[in-house]
């Protein structure tokens, strides 16, 4: 079973007990190793994305992904290749 999976599993169990108190302890989230934890939270992650329309976009993020939509479209050309970014981010790195 995935570490999703086990977290479902225990959260359903507390919801049976109606245990109100959910930490990292009383799911046992504790126990698991980083490299766990880190497939969890990807996992965890992935399940919200899958759900993005239940958490809306407030005004202000609505306002500036429209500002930036307009930008891009008014100076297409005023891109930066992903290559160019790989390239400055390791460039910044060996500093």
């Amino acid at each position: 079973m995935s570490a999703y999976g086990i977290l479902v599993t225990w959260m359903d169990e507390l919801r049976q007990e109606n245990r109100m108190n959910i930490s990292l302890k009383s799911l046992g989230i504790d126990r698991l190793s980083v490299e766990e934890r880190l497939a969890l939270v990807e996992e965890l992650w992935d399940s919200i994305a899958e759900d993005s329309a239940a958490v809306p976009l407030t005004d202000a993020q609505r306002a500036e992904l429209d500002r930036r939509l307009a930008d891009h479209e008014a100076r297409p050309e005023d891109v930066v290749s992903w290559d160019e970014v790989k390239a400055s981010i390791t460039e910044r790195l060996k500093r």
